[in-house]
């Protein structure tokens, strides 16, 4: 049997563990590089849709995603601002659902500075239209921008998703036992304990 991480019988570092593979994977070095957002639609039902994590401050409980101000989960999240990510590191056993509040930026300095930061090829689904979700009549029915110029042109559809954390449940699957345990927020003050897996 192999010997147990630092964090499995500790939950000041099963926090850490969590923060430092989402640091990881908004650096493209782990599973949690893509996870899946889940908002409330319109209708009440849940919505879940895989998004590409882009940032990530411990300090301030946030992570941040990117969207266009036309998709379905923009306008999900300026009707109802609840929403959840969740992450699975299938090598790493590590498995983290962050439930909490979601604010949208754009074309404010927390927008600008994230679009500087884009590469390229990603700011371009910003300014193909129609926009996403639109019905078409054949796969592909869009229209890309041809230069820079048509590129940049996208920046007023972009968006920046800010969730900060407000519950954080960390499960770490092991062979000797699972580990699992609850982190909550009530403002600033922490609130910890470990969970039957």
């Amino acid at each position: 049997m192999t010997e147990p991480p630092p964090f499995y019988d500790d939950l000041a570092g099963c926090l850490d563990e969590t923060w430092r593979r989402l640091e990881e994977g908004a650096a493209h070095q782990s599973g949690f590089h893509t996870p899946a957002l889940a908002t409330i639609g319109r209708d009440g039902a849940p919505r879940l849709r895989t998004v590409v994590l882009r940032g990530v401050d411990r300090t301030l409980r946030t992570l941040r995603v990117h969207c266009d101000a036309r998709s379905g989960k923009a306008a999900e999240i300026a009707a109802d601002p609840r929403a959840a990510l969740h992450a699975y590191d299938p090598k790493a056993k590590l498995q983290v659902r962050i439930e909490g509040t979601a604010r949208l930026h754009g074309q404010d300095a927390v927008a600008r500075a994230a679009w500087a930061a884009s590469r390229p090829m990603s700011r371009v689904c910003y300014a193909t239209s129609p926009g996403p979700g639109t019905p078409l009549a054949e796969g592909g029915a869009t229209i890309q921008p041809r230069d820079d110029e048509a590129v940049e042109a996208g920046f007023p559809e972009f968006r920046v998703i800010v969730l900060t954390a407000a519950r954080l449940e960390f499960l770490y699957l092991a062979r000797q036992g699972h580990r699992r345990a609850l982190f909550t927020w009530d403002g600033e003050a922490e609130a910890a304990t470990w969970l039957a897996p």
